[in-house]
């Protein structure tokens, strides 16, 4: 029986297939899926900040919140359920300016800086992006398949996407 499983802010699931994986309201936030489709075992997961040296001052341990974190640690959980990292494929979601401001401040280039942090950080661990939905300035809300690997975006006033 199928399980719809919530991952939210600053977390990450991984499971198999025929659960669905769900993460609402991102914004600048970037929605990272990985998926093997051979074990059809995927992750999702829902960063909010591009690395974890942000984190540093303040004393955060959540390593959830951070692209550079996040993405090992559910790659790590997904390969014990049994998934094969050279089968892997990501799709990413997110990194929208949600803040009205292109001024070059922290705040208004979290999105973008989320994305470049995802990306280089896939490309670091060899894994290749086989779909993004990412930038322009609306909230979505994604629903990862497992059974397939079909990610579905969500976004108020917007046609469903698929990647």
């Amino acid at each position: 029986m199928s399980e719809k499983i919530a991952v939210g802010i600053s977390d990450y699931k991984a499971s198999s297939a025929p659960d669905t994986l769900v993460t609402y309201a991102l914004g600048s936030c970037v929605g990272i899926s990985l998926y093997d489709p051979i074990s059809r075992i995927g992750g999702l997961s829902h960063i909010m900040l591009p690395t974890s040296m942000l984190g540093r001052s303040e004393g955060d341990d959540n390593r959830m919140k951070y692209a550079d974190t996040a993405i090992d640690d559910m790659l790590s959980h997904m390969e014990c359920l049994g998934a094969g990292r050279s089968r892997i494929k990501a799709k990413i979601v997110g990194g929208a300016n949600m803040f009205g401001t292109t001024d070059g401040s922290f705040i208004g280039t979290i999105g973008d800086r989320n994305v470049d942090a995802v990306r280089e950080e896939l490309v670091r661990l060899g894994i290749p992006i086989v779909g993004e939905d990412v930038g322009a300035n609306y909230g979505r809300t994604v629903h990862f398949d497992l059974e397939d690997g079909r990610v579905v975006i969500q976004s108020i006033g917007k046609d469903v996407k698929e990647l």
